[in-house]
Order: C-alpha cells, then sequence, then structure tokens
C-alpha cells in the first residue's frame, strides 16, 4: 500500500509590505506639531489678549505719573515680561529648522521706521507734525506736573503688582523669587 498523498498545506499570501516606516513617522510628527502649533497659538492669544489692555493702561499711567527713572519705566519693563513670555511660547519653534532670511525691508518695524521718517522730516522742516508735537508734550508735561502725591501712592501699587507678576514667573522658569525691598524704598 501506498502512503495517501496529502496536500501541501496552503500558506496565506504574504502580508502587503508595510509603509516605509519614516511615513508612519512624519505623518505622526505632522499630527504633533500641528497640536503643539494650534496649543502655542491658543497661548499666545491669550496672553496677548491680557497684554494689549495690560500696557495700554501702564503706558497712559507711565504718561500722567513721571517715573524716577525715566520716561515709560515701568511700561518697558512690562514689555520685557511679555516678550519673556513670547520667548518661552516660542510659537513658530517647528519650523524653525525651515527659517529663511527675511527681507528686512519688508517688517513691520522696517514699514514704521519709513513712516516715522517722514513725520521726523515734516516735524524739522516746522510743519503740522511740529506743533502737533509741541501740542501734546505741553499737555503730558501739564498732567504729570498735577499728578503730585497721588502719583507715588499709584507707583507704590503698581509696583508691588509688578513685583508680584515677575515672582509668578520666575517661579515658573524655576528660579527664585526676588527678595523684597527694603522698608521705604520703592
Amino acid at each position: 500500500m501506498s502512503d495517501p498523498i496529502v496536500p501541501a498545506p496552503i500558506s496565506p499570501a504574504p502580508p502587503p509590505p508595510a509603509p516605509a516606516r519614516s511615513n508612519a513617522d512624519q505623518r505622526w510628527r505632522f499630527i504633533r506639531d500641528v497640536g503643539v502649533f494650534e496649543l502655542k497659538l491658543a497661548l499666545n492669544n491669550l496672553h496677548n489678549f491680557f497684554q494689549i489692555p495690560l500696557t495700554l493702561a501702564v503706558a497712559a499711567f507711565d504718561l500722567v505719573v513721571r517715573s524716577k527713572n525715566g520716561e515709560g519705566e515701568r511700561f518697558y519693563k512690562l514689555v520685557e515680561m511679555g516678550r519673556t513670555i513670547d520667548d518661552s511660547i516660542d510659537i513658530y519653534s517647528i519650523v524653525a529648522h525651515r527659517e529663511r532670511k527675511l527681507n528686512d525691508d519688508y517688517t513691520v518695524d522696517a514699514v514704521l521706521g519709513k513712516l516715522e521718517d517722514v513725520v521726523i522730516k515734516e516735524y524739522e522742516k516746522g510743519g503740522t507734525a511740529a506743533s502737533i508735537k509741541a501740542a501734546v508734550d505741553r499737555a503730558i508735561d501739564g498732567m504729570q506736573t498735577r499728578t503730585g502725591e497721588h502719583a507715588s501712592r499709584m507707583a507704590d501699587v503698581v509696583k508691588n503688582a509688578a513685583d508680584k507678576i515677575h515672582d509668578s514667573m520666575s517661579k515658573m522658569e524655576g528660579g527664585q523669587p526676588a527678595p523684597p525691598p527694603p522698608p521705604g524704598q520703592p
């Protein structure tokens, strides 16, 4: 008797080749980048939502209440804090490797600089810009001289608030809060 013929087992067809690993990695990197960018965009918008009215209020306060250390001291400190927050958010970090040279002639600063040059030239000629500037300077000087003792108390309140914001930011950055000033010093 002969051995029965047993058919060879049918093996399933080989699976289709998987997409290249790099394509899947690129896809997930892209999805991650979209999520990170949108989160950073939302954080930046939230920051701007508070920073715009706050800087306007502090700038108005600086115009009315003269600082001991120069015009706009409180405003510039607040702007520095805002820059620190913007740098921490780093909204465009996902394309840092793709950065190209920006044409310096078309930045907002360049365009505003050109407009400012036109106004300055008009001012130097003694035109309308000069008379407007003189009137605004007189009004601001008048406000600053009338603020008196109330300015000192308000300046202390603003300084304390700024110190608290600075301490909070230092804690977020892992640093230590600034020590309080000695009694009697602003």
